[in-house]
């Protein structure tokens, strides 16, 4: 049976990114990185894995696969938006619908990430 073990995205500045992305989600590097290439991973050790590979390529305006970070609830949600623009994201001009439980960001990169409140899930 597959699972999934790892979610690449592709960046201009490896370390820039892993740097965002170790204080965004408390993860730590698998091995040493590299210039070009890292795994993250959880400091706790299990769950899934977050590669940032070097790329030529723009991030997309739209893009077709991203990242979900689950907050608690619209309090929590909101705090969190604040820390990771803290650390570097951009906030994204998005087109929301009125029952939005997302909010659109982008990392250091310009790769786009929502923050999710599950309160009401």
């Amino acid at each position: 049976m597959l699972s999934v073990g790892s979610v690449v995205l592709g960046v201009s500045d490896v370390p820039r990114a892993a740097s965002f992305w170790r204080r965004a989600l408390g993860y730590v590097p698998r091995e040493e990185s590299e210039d070009d290439w890292v795994v993250l991973m959880p400091a706790q050790g299990a769950g899934v894995q977050l590669s940032l590979g070097l790329s030529d390529t723009p991030p997309q305006e739209f893009p077709r696969v991203h990242l979900d970070l689950y907050a608690g609830d619209a309090a929590d949600q909101a705090a969190e938006v604040e820390r990771l623009v803290s650390l570097g994201a951009q906030r994204v001009d998005w087109t929301y619908p009125d029952d939005a439980d997302f909010v659109v960001l982008a990392d250091t990169e310009g790769n786009r990430f929502c923050v999710i409140n599950t309160g009401d899930q």
